[in-house]
């Protein structure tokens, strides 16, 4: 396996992450997707290297010969019928059936997520064979949000060829999010590069405005994503309306915003839509030719995360560490 210097420091930082299932353990991860070959051969690398405990979720016929993977089905699996009548309790209103649920248990990310709610495992990995649509609906409906936080979203952490580390939110989730929602993403890719790479959080909130150079309904918006943000975290080192020059260059910084708390050194950008976040992060990686971690759904009240269905052995492992560390 092939990893930077950061990759490589996530991953030994995972191997001492203690489960919350037994915290003299590494943390256990489910991998739902067990009928793909991938998640299979991720979920033998996982284990040799002793970056977690695995639980390997099959839709019906388990493999064997799998040593030291706790390995499951959801085919007449005993707690299907607990799952859906916990998750009916937690939906009450919302028109469905027990036996409408039961079949929806049947689906391995439902059936996952359910798991992971439970407290069984300790993060999760799908979308290797899911759409992201398909992992974040089962995500959402079967765990929710997590705590001060209404809005579930994703962000991407980038790696540059010199090393640095920055975190892109939303690059792939919300079209068009309100101030609240945005306010969300910033709080939660702030909280999460910290997690994930131990540096104090430094937001750009991006905007094709800098400190009231061009009035639009829409810097308005980021504007008033800034002033929520700062009701709610005051002690984030956080700016907006920033342009990403005046965000990333020092010399832009002092004669666009000098007076700005983001001093060209913002390590967390907060794009104002999904065209800018998903637009931005496929620059940079083709042409910055930086690496792409992601992207990872964030907001939720357990690590749930997504993949990629072009993704790649290394990528699943990548993403089961980085889960480890967001719990």
């Amino acid at each position: 396996m092939t990893y930077t210097q950061i990759e490589n420091t996530i991953i030994e930082r995972a191997k001492l992450n203690c489960s919350n299932v037994d915290k003299q353990s590494p943390a256990v991860i489910l991998l739902t997707e067990g009928d793909d070959p991938r998640m299979v051969k991720a979920a033998q690398l996982i284990t040799s290297a002793s970056i977690g405990r695995v639980v390997l979720l099959f839709k019906d016929k388990i493999q064997t010969g799998l040593s030291d993977i706790t390995s499951i089905s959801v085919f007449k699996n005993e707690l299907k019928e607990k799952f859906a009548l916990d998750y009916l309790a937690a939906r009450q209103g919302k028109g469905e059936t027990l036996d409408q649920v039961i079949k929806l248990m049947n689906n391995p990310l439902f059936f996952g997520a359910m798991y992971l709610k439970h407290g069984l495992v300790d993060v999760s990995v799908s979308g290797a064979a899911n759409t992201t649509a398909d992992v974040f609906r089962a995500g959402a409906k079967c765990l929710g949000t997590a705590s001060g936080i209404k809005t579930a979203s994703s962000f991407f952490l980038m790696i540059l060829p010199d090393g640095r580390a920055l975190t892109y939110a939303d690059c792939a989730l919300l079209p068009y999010p309100n101030s609240e929602e945005l306010a969300d993403i910033a709080i939660s890719a702030a909280m999460n590069h910290q997690k994930l790479t131990s540096e104090i959080p430094r937001v750009a909130m991006l905007s094709f405005s800098t400190k009231g150079s061009a009035n639009h309904e829409k810097v308005n918006l980021v504007r008033e994503a800034f002033e929520i943000v700062k009701k709610r975290e005051p002690n984030l080192v956080i700016d907006a309306e920033l342009q990403f020059d005046a965000a990333f260059v020092p010399e832009v910084h002092a004669r666009k915003s000098p007076n700005s708390p983001i001093k060209g050194d913002a390590n967390v950008f907060v794009f104002p839509n999904l065209d800018a976040g998903n637009i931005a992060y496929k620059i940079t990686e083709r042409i910055g030719k930086a690496k792409a971690i992601g992207p990872l759904l964030q907001g939720l009240a357990k690590p749930w995360m997504d993949l990629s269905r072009g993704c790649s052995v290394e990528d699943i492992i990548m993403t089961a560490a980085v889960a480890t560390l967001l719990k």
